[in-house]
C-alpha cells in the first residue's frame, strides 16, 4: 500500500510531507515523539484536516488535490479513536449496524457476524453501549469500524484510555485482527511495549516526516539516529516453543540463532511467538562464564556501538546467528572489553519477554 500525503495546516502551523510504502496487510506502527505528526497523517488520510492546502494519494488514487477532496464518507477506511465515541442511546448491534450501512451492499466484503465473531462481543449484542466497560467499548468500535468493510483502518492509540488489565483483555483481539483480516492497519502508539507486540512494521514519524520505514525487527536493531528508545531499546523476533519445563515453570524456544528460556506462559510446544530482548538486559563477557545467574548465554558478534543519549553509556549492536541484538553497557565497559566490530563476545540475557 503506497501513501503520498503533503499537507499545510495553518492552526497551529504545521507542514506534513511523507512518502510510505507499507505492506497489504497487517499492523504498520506509526511512532515518535509527541507533536511529530503520527495523529495529524491519520486525520489528513481521513479528510478530517480542513484545508485547502494539500495532496493526498492512496495506492495511486487521488483523495486529495487543493480544493478538490474526497468527502470523508466516501473515503473506504474505518477510523478507531482513543474514545470509542459509540452512539451512548443504542445498543452495541444498533452500533454495529450504523457502521454496516454506511457500505453499499455490493462493496461490503465483511460482515456483521464476522466483525462480532473476531472481536468477541456477541453477548454484549442487546446491551446499551454506556453500560460496557472501556475494554468492551472499544472492542465494539473496532468491529464498528469493521463493519465498513475498510481497504485501511486507522487505530489512533485505541488502548491509551484503558487501564493495564483492560490493555491486556484487548490486545489478544488486536493480534487476531492483525494476524486474520487481510487489511492494512496503520497504528498510533507512544507505547513501545504495544509497538513490540502488534506491529509486523514502523514508520518513525518527525517533525511531519517519515525519518525511518521498515520492518519492525529490522529497524528496532539499529542504533543510529532517529529512533531513539532510551530505557525501551531492544529488539524483537520470533521463534518455536520446543520444551516446556513443568518444575521449574520455564519454556525453551529455539530462533534463528540460538536457543533462550524464558517464563512458561502456556505456549504449546511448536508454536511459534514473539519475543522481545531489552537492551539493558543484555550484558557482554569476552568468554564464557557458567557460574553466573543468568541462563541465557549465547554467542555472539559485535557489529558496531554508539554513545547513547547519557555520555556514559553505550549501545552494542550484536549479531546471534541470523538475529540482531542490541545491548547497553557503559562506555567505561565497552573500553575496558575493547570491543571492535567483528569480535565475538558472549551475551549474556537476563531477562526475556514473550510479547506475542
Amino acid at each position: 500500500m503506497s501513501i503520498r500525503a503533503r499537507f499545510r495546516l495553518p492552526y497551529p502551523a504545521f507542514t506534513l510531507d511523507v512518502d510510505l510504502d507499507l505492506p497489504g496487510q497487517g499492523i504498520t506502527a506509526l511512532f515518535g515523539r509527541s507533536g511529530s505528526g503520527k495523529t495529524t497523517l491519520l486525520r489528513c488520510i481521513a479528510g478530517l484536516e480542513e484545508t485547502a492546502d494539500g495532496f493526498l494519494a492512496v495506492n495511486g488514487e487521488t483523495w486529495q488535490d487543493g480544493a478538490r477532496r474526497l468527502p470523508v464518507h466516501r473515503r473506504p477506511l474505518g477510523y478507531v479513536f482513543q474514545e470509542a465515541r459509540l452512539f451512548p442511546h443504542l445498543d452495541v448491534a444498533a452500533n454495529l449496524d450504523f457502521g454496516r450501512r454506511r457500505i453499499a451492499a455490493h462493496q461490503r466484503r465483511v460482515s456483521l457476524a464476522q466483525a462480532v465473531e473476531l472481536l468477541g462481543i456477541g453477548h454484549l449484542l442487546a446491551r446499551r453501549s454506556d453500560h460496557l466497560s472501556g475494554g468492551e467499548r472499544q472492542r465494539v468500535a473496532i468491529a464498528r469500524a469493521l463493519a465498513t468493510s475498510p481497504r485501511l483502518l486507522l487505530m489512533d492509540e485505541p488502548l491509551a484510555a484503558l487501564d493495564h488489565a483492560r490493555k491486556q483483555e484487548i490486545l489478544p483481539y488486536l493480534e487476531q485482527l492483525r494476524d486474520e483480516m487481510e487489511i492494512p492497519i496503520l497504528y498510533v502508539s507512544h507505547a513501545p511495549d504495544e509497538v513490540a507486540r502488534l506491529a509486523d512494521h514502523i514508520v518513525v514519524v518527525d517533525d511531519g516526516r517519515a525519518v525511518t520505514q521498515g520492518p519492525l525487527a529490522e529497524v528496532l536493531a539499529r542504533v543510529d539516529p532517529p529512533l531513539r528508545l532510551g530505557d525501551d531499546a531492544g529488539v524483537v523476533f520470533s521463534g518455536t516453543v520446543v520444551e516446556r519445563a513443568a518444575e521449574w515453570h520455564l519454556a525453551r524456544i529455539v530462533f534463528a540463532g540460538g536457543e533462550v528460556w524464558v517464563r512458561d506462559g502456556g505456549t504449546a510446544v511448536g508454536r511459534r511467538v514473539r519475543l522481545r530482548i531489552l537492551a539493558r538486559d543484555v550484558s557482554i563477557a569476552r568468554s564464557r562464564h557458567d557460574d553466573v545467574s543468568m541462563m541465557n548465554l549465547l554467542p555472539a558478534t559485535v557489529i558496531s556501538h554508539v554513545a547513547e543519549d547519557h555520555p556514559a553509556l553505550a549501545l552494542v549492536q550484536l549479531r546471534v546467528g541470523d538475529t540482531p541484538m542490541l545491548a547497553r553497557l557503559t562506555r567505561h565497559s565497552a573500553w575496558r572489553l575493547e570491543l571492535v566490530p567483528g569480535q565475538q563476545v558472549w551475551a549474556q540475557i537476563k531477562a526475556v519477554a514473550l510479547v506475542g
